[in-house]
C-alpha cells in the first residue's frame, strides 16, 4: 500500500508488496525489496539500496550524503540487507570515495537514533542499542552487539559476536567473541552467554577463555602473547579468526583489565 501522501520520485523501484505510509519522502536511485514497511515522515535519499522484509520507523533518514569535508559529490550508496529493522530516527549516511559505499547487513536491529556514517560495513545478526553514534569507517562482524549511547571512533573494528557494555567510549579495536566494558574500555572476558546461545560448544568456550586469558591476563605485549597463543593453543577457526583479527588491528586492541581479585573474579 503506497500512501497518496508520500512523495515518490517516479525513477525509485519498489518492489511488491511494499507499503509506504503518509508524509515520506523517497528520491529517485533508490531500491526498496519486497515485503518492507515504510513508516510516516521517513527519508530515503538517492543511493540507498533497502532489502526485502525490513521495517523503516518514523523519523529516519537513509542514504544522506557524508558528513565528511572530504566528499565531492561521487556516487555511493548506502545498503542495508534483508530483515533488518531501523527504529525511530535512525541514520545512515552513503559510502565515499574510500569504500563507496555504506552497509548494514541482514536481520540487524538498529535502535531509536542510532546513527552509522559513512563508509561502515556493519555485518548481520548485530543488535545497535539506542543513541549508539558509529564514525566513518568503522567495521562491526556479525552478531555483534553495541550497547546504548556508546559513541564508536572512526577506523575502529569490532569483532564478530563481541558484546560492549552501555555507555563506551571506544577508541581501540575489539577482537571477536569478548565483552568490553568501563572507562577506559578493557576486556571484562568472554562473551559466553552469547556463545551459547548461538550453539558454541562448551569446549569452544573454554578454548576462547584460554586464549584471552594469555592474552589478556598474560602479563605479556601483544606479539609475545600471539606467539605462547599459537604454541599453547590448538588450532581451530575460532582461534585463527581472534589472531587474525588481532594481528590486522590497525588502531591497536583494547587493553586488560587490572589484575587485582574483584577483575580475576568477574572473569571467571
Amino acid at each position: 500500500m503506497i500512501s497518496p501522501l508520500a512523495h515518490i520520485h517516479p525513477e525509485a523501484r519498489l518492489a511488491a508488496n511494499v507499503t509506504v505510509e503518509p508524509f515520506t519522502t523517497i528520491a529517485a536511485d533508490v531500491e526498496i525489496g519486497e515485503g518492507t514497511w515504510i513508516g510516516p515522515n521517513v527519508t530515503i535519499m538517492s543511493g540507498t539500496r533497502l532489502g526485502a522484509h525490513c521495517q523503516v520507523f518514523p523519523g529516519a533518514v537513509l542514504g544522506a550524503v557524508p558528513q565528511d569535508l572530504k566528499f565531492a559529490g561521487e556516487h555511493t550508496t548506502a545498503e542495508i540487507g534483508d530483515y533488518t529493522v531501523l527504529r525511530e530516527c535512525v541514520t545512515v549516511n552513503r559510502g565515499t570515495i574510500d569504500r563507496g559505499r555504506t552497509v548494514v547487513g541482514s536481520h540487524c536491529l538498529l535502535q531509536a537514533y542510532v546513527h552509522i556514517a559513512h563508509d561502515c560495513v556493519i555485518g548481520n545478526h548485530c543488535v545497535i542499542s539506542n543513541s549508539v553514534q558509529i564514525a566513518g569507517h568503522v567495521t562491526v562482524g556479525d552478531w555483534a552487539i553495541l550497547g546504548g549511547t556508546s559513541a564508536i571512533h572512526q577506523f575502529v573494528s569490532i569483532g564478530a559476536h563481541a558484546f560492549l557494555g552501555g555507555g563506551s567510549l571506544v577508541r581501540k579495536d575489539i577482537p571477536p567473541f569478548v565483552k568490553a566494558a568501563r572507562e577506559p574500555l578493557t576486556y571484562a572476558g568472554v562473551n559466553s552467554v552469547g556463545l551459547r546461545r548461538r550453539g558454541y560448544s562448551e569446549e569452544q568456550v573454554t578454548g576462547l577463555h584460554n586464549l584471552y586469558r594469555l592474552l589478556f591476563l598474560g602479563g605479556m605485549n601483544t606479539q609475545d602473547a600471539i606467539a605462547r597463543i599459537e604454541a599453547e593453543i590448538a588450532p581451530s577457526v575460532e582461534r585463527d579468526q581472534a589472531l587474525d583479527f588481532i594481528r590486522a588491528a590497525t588502531r591497536g586492541i583494547i587493553k586488560g583489565p587490572k589484575r587485582d581479585k574483584a577483575s580475576e573474579a568477574e572473569l571467571d
